[in-house]
């Protein structure tokens, strides 16, 4: 099973980080995760086409969750 679509990084944060404030704080969450993990931010320059977009792309996605060790038919439920 493969992701079919892009997701917005806000959507994203929110999801990973469902006990922040607001999405604003999720977002600087997950932006301060991939700058402190060598590994996530090595593996996410490989994959990404643009850095700038709001949203990432099912291969960005699949690195985050293989990060956070998060299988998909769990992203699925949160």
């Amino acid at each position: 099973m493969a992701f079919k679509r892009t997701i917005l990084k806000q959507d994203l944060a929110g999801k990973l980080y469902p006990q922040s404030s607001n999405v604003n704080a999720a977002m600087q969450l997950l932006r301060k995760e991939i700058k402190h993990s060598p590994a996530l931010n090595n593996k996410l320059t490989l994959v990404t086409r643009n850095k700038r977009a709001h949203y990432f792309t099912h291969r960005e996605l699949e690195v985050i969750l293989e990060h956070f060790c998060i299988t998909r038919e769990e992203f699925e439920l949160l």
